[in-house]
Parts: C-alpha cells; sequence; structure tokens
C-alpha cells in the first residue's frame, strides 16, 4: 500500500516559480537520460517509436481507465496514479476509473474500438482479438525489453502476438499445480507421478486430477512437446490448427496419464478434497487446501511422469490478466499512456495489489519478494509457471473432443486403444476446421440431449432471418439442460434467457426446460444487439 513512507511524496516539497522551473529543468533531464520507465538508450521508446526523444511531456491528460470490479482496486488505483504523477513530475493524470471485469473488457472495447478506454484491462485468451481489431498499442522496442526481463516467462507470451509484444503483464495467477499431504508425501516424493501414486494408493487416500477436463489433461501432452495452436480469421472465427496431440509424443502422454487414471487412488474431482492425500488446483482452492491439510499442506510444481526410460516434466496452462493501451493520434499522449502502463503493472504496483487482494504477481522480483514467497501456494504456482503454456484462443471443439482423452486412457486396454482416442480427437478438429462459411454462420443445439452427453451439435434452420429452429423435436423432461451456440464453438453460445438478454455476459448459463414434453428448441437472435431469446415449440 502506498503509505506515509512513500519514497516519491519528496518531489513535492517545492513551491511557485521555483517548483516550475525545477520541474522543466527535471523533466527535460529526464528525457535526455532515459530515466523514465521504459526509455532506453538516449530514446523516448514508451510507445510505437512514434514519439522523438527530448520530447516534453509535460501537460494535463484525460485518461479512462477500466480495472477490475472488485471491490477496492479503482480506489488503489487511483493512488498508483498519484504516485505516477509524484515520479514524473510536470505530468498531470486526471483519471476517470471505472470497474469492468477482465473476462468482460475485451468484448466490449471490441464492438466499439473507438469508444473504449485509454487503458483497460482483460484476461489474456482475448488478445489476438484485440491484436486484429487495431485495439492495442505496442510498446516500444525499448520498453519491450524492460517488460520483457522485468516478468515471467509465461506472460510476456501471453501478451504475445506473432513476435510482437502487445500489452503489459498484470497477473500471473490462473494456474494450476500440486497440494499434497506432508505426513505421507515428502518434498522428494513430490517429484514423481509414480510415486504420489504409491503414496496415496498405500495410505488409502485420493489422488484428484481432473484428466476429464482438458485444461488439465493437456499438461501431459504439453510434456512430451505436443502442442495446439489455433489461428483466427478477421471474424474472429477458428480457421486453422496447428496441433501435434495425434503424433508419437500425443502417444506417449496418453501412456503417462494411464500411471494416474489406471490407479486405484485416481479422482476426476479436483474442487472436493475429501479423502485427498494430493490433489492438482490451483489458487482458488487455496483456503480449502489449507484447511484440509493443516499443518501438513505442502505445494509445489507439477511432478514429472516416466515412460519407456524418459521422464517428462508436467505442463500446464496459464493465465495471466494484462493491461492494454488503445492506440492514440497524439504522440504524446501515447507516450504518457505507455508510461502510466508500465507503472501500474511495476513490481511496486503489483505487490500492492497481492498485499491487498492476492493477485499472483507476473513480475519475477515482485514473485521472489518475502511475502509472496510466503505464500505457499504462489510460490508453488510460480514454480510451476516455468513449464505453463499460456492459454490462448482455442476452439470449442478443443474442450469438447480433449476432455476425453483423460476418459479413454482410463479405460482403454491396449495401445490401439489409447490411438483410437486420439485419432477419433483429430477427427473432430478436422472436421471442425472443414466447416464451410455458413456453417460457421449457424446455430446448432448441444447439450443433455439424446443422451449424448453435451457431445453432438444438432442443426438449426434459420427461417425467417435471425430465428433459427431446431430441426428435429426432442423429448426433453424437467431439468433438461442445453446451449444454442454458433459454428459450433462456445465463443457466441446462448443458455438461459436471463444471461442472454446481458451482451456482455460471456459466461452464460445451461437453459434448464421447465417443463417435459416434445419439443423444438427456437432461437431469436438479433446480432446487432448481442442478444437472444430461447423458446420451446410444442410439436404437433
Amino acid at each position: 500500500m502506498i503509505g506515509s513512507k512513500n519514497p516519491y511524496i519528496t518531489d513535492k516539497i517545492l513551491g511557485g516559480e521555483t517548483m516550475k522551473k525545477f520541474l522543466a529543468i527535471a523533466l527535460a533531464l529526464a528525457l535526455c537520460l532515459g530515466i523514465f520507465a521504459g526509455c532506453q538508450e538516449g530514446t523516448n521508446d514508451p510507445t510505437n517509436g512514434n514519439t522523438p526523444g527530448g520530447t516534453d511531456l509535460t501537460g494535463t491528460y484525460d485518461v479512462t481507465l477500466w480495472v477490475s470490479e472488485l471491490d477496492g482496486v479503482a480506489a488503489l488505483t487511483q493512488q498508483q496514479i498519484d504516485a505516477f504523477e509524484a515520479a514524473n513530475p510536470g505530468i498531470i493524470i486526471n483519471a476517470s476509473i471505472e470497474g469492468v471485469s477482465e473476462a468482460n473488457a475485451a468484448s466490449q472495447v471490441l464492438a466499439d474500438v473507438a469508444s473504449a478506454p485509454d487503458i483497460y484491462c482483460f484476461a489474456q485468451d482475448q488478445l489476438a482479438r484485440l491484436v486484429q481489431a487495431s485495439a492495442l498499442a505496442a510498446p516500444g522496442k525499448g520498453a519491450a525489453a524492460t517488460i520483457k526481463e522485468a516478468n515471467d516467462a509465461g506472460s510476456v507470451a501471453a501478451g504475445t502476438v506473432g513476435g510482437t509484444l502487445y500489452a503489459y503483464p498484470l497477473t500471473s495467477d490462473n494456474g494450476y499445480y500440486l497440494y499434497y499431504n506432508t505426513e505421507i508425501i515428502s518434498e522428494e516424493d513430490a517429484k514423481d507421478l509414480a510415486t504420489i501414486v504409491a503414496k496415496c494408493e498405500a495410505n488409502g487416500v485420493k489422488f484428484r486430477f481432473a484428466l476429464e477436463n482438458a485444461w488439465y489433461t493437456a499438461s501431459f501432452f504439453f510434456a512430451t512437446g505436443c502442442h495446439t495452436n489455433w489461428t483466427t480469421n478477421e471474424k474472429g472465427q477458428f480457421v486453422s490448427v496447428d496441433d501435434t496431440f495425434n503424433s508419437a509424443e500425443g502417444l506417449v502422454a496418453m501412456k503417462g496419464m494411464q500411471i494416474l487414471a489406471k490407479s486405484s487412488c485416481y479422482d476426476s474431482d479436483a474442487d472436493t478434497f475429501t479423502d485427498a492425500g494430493a490433489i492438482v488446483t490451483g489458487i482458488w482452492n487455496a483456503n480449502a487446501a489449507a484447511e484440509h491439510f493443516g499443518d501438513n499442506l505442502g505445494a509445489t510444481k507439477l511432478p514429472s511422469f516416466t515412460v519407456d526410460g524418459e521422464t517428462y516434466q508436467l505442463g500446464s496452462y496459464s493465465g495471466n490478466k494484462l493491461m492494454g493501451v488503445k492506440p492514440q493520434q497524439d504522440p504524446k499522449k501515447a507516450a504518457v499512456l505507455s508510461l502510466l502502463a508500465q507503472f501500474l503493472t511495476n513490481e511496486k504496483c503489483q505487490l500492492e495489489r497481492y498485499e491487498q487482494f492476492q493477485w499472483g504477481p507476473s513480475n519475477l522480483d515482485a514473485q521472489a519478494s518475502e511475502s509472496v514467497q510466503a505464500n505457499v501456494s504462489l510460490a508453488a504456482l510460480a514454480a510451476q509457471n516455468a513449464h505453463a503454456t499460456p492459454q490462448g484462443q482455442i476452439a470449442g471443439v478443443f474442450w469438447d473432443n480433449a476432455n476425453a482423452l483423460g476418459a479413454v486412457a482410463k479405460s482403454a486396454e491396449t495401445e490401439a486403444d489409447l490411438q483410437t482416442g486420439l485419432d477419433n480427437y483429430t477427427a473432430a478438429v478436422n472436421a471442425y476446421i472443414s466447416l464451410t462459411p455458413e456453417q460457421r454462420e449457424a446455430f446448432t443445439v448441444i447439450g443433455g440431449i439424446k443422451d449424448t452427453g453435451w457431445g453432438t451439435d444438432f442443426e438449426m434452420i434459420q427461417d425467417p432471418e435471425g430465428t433459427w429452429t431446431s430441426k428435429d423435436a426432442f423429448d426433453l423432461a424437467v431439468g433438461t439442460e442445453f446451449k444454442v451456440r454458433q459454428g459450433m464453438d462456445w465463443k457466441v453460445a446462448f443458455g438461459n434467457n436471463t444471461d442472454n438478454a446481458d451482451k456482455n455476459n460471456t459466461n452464460r448459463g445451461n437453459y434448464v426446460s421447465e417443463v417435459e414434453g416434445k419439443f423444438y428448441i427456437q432461437l431469436v437472435y438479433d446480432a446487432d444487439a448481442g442478444t437472444a431469446v430461447i423458446n420451446l415449440i410444442p410439436a404437433e
């Protein structure tokens, strides 16, 4: 927190004309010597390199910011902006700060880039779409080098597209790692998957790892060097993929999963701690882990596994929050915004957010601080992040079908069974990539219908424009759940009508049938408004 020992307040002791002259001289020296954050080699390089070195940035700037809607974040951000002004005398920021969820911010920016705030925070999986929409001003060369050096590799990768850094790392705390019972599993034991399994079996406790959830399943494939990289078009639609899950390395990953999946201690529920001797989860379960394990709480990176004499370190998906700067017509304002973004994401500001909100820092020095290292969960996450892959934009077909790979590993009796699972996964991915433009615009029904277990998309027909009706009528029981989605993806998906009425809600709940009978499912879609209504039409 910014307090009485704030080193920045000492610049406020001068007054009157003396202050004005001092500020002018200090600012000129700062610009020439590159003491502003991000300025290197004698050039003012906080933006795209279009602001000449030595440019006078003194002045008053109206700046709009979107930060987390969490109570207290806006107030802390204002305090940090005050500190920025103290550290950069002559620059005055008239800040208008609004709380907007990082999950929704990017969608609102993309809806109207011109009206978007000057600085906004967003989840890393929206980066590519924001770059495509020219909604981000990349830091200049010198600033980018400083940012890359200061932050962990995963957060830098999360802010990078095509080799260019476009955003400022803000957090590095959405990932998973291992909690374990130190009474039965030693620190050395926790390094090896098979050893953890053996210890849990011997003590009659569970090893909980959500291997039937693609977000976790991917850790085995990342361990063996596999990847899944998706490309979108200008509309944000997925049009191609570079995926190597179905490969010799992918088969090794499947065998690695079997070390746990075939064990009597395996349980795929990683949000329940009952009987757990080890569990793979994230910071959101830190309190539950502390309560369950008590004095025997251990936390560390994920273990390694060994197949055919080769050892592989389990990877993971990582998630980051990023800060973006909107492109500006005024090069001076662009420079100031970049300086401000660098300041708001620096070590001190990240530590302040950690201390107040427990946000995991991406800044390496902040991660190494005593207070963060004392947090066993964040220390474990930081260790795992060295082996993590930032989660970019990924088509829904990946999640739908990679989910099944863990179940295949559990049930497979032969290597051929494992290969069949990989082949089915690839077939689904290829079928999705082969969708026609018309199919990418079309809506389908998916859910707990006809015992498909959310594994089948059912065709819908558009008539009239904007009204989509299922080709078939379905027998629905009270409580049957489903969604209607576009292009067989989750990017545009509608569920319950309350959520459907909010264009900014990107995590809509399922539609739950309140009646029993045979019905056609109808979607009335307002593409301009981004809203929809689902109706059940009785079959005659």
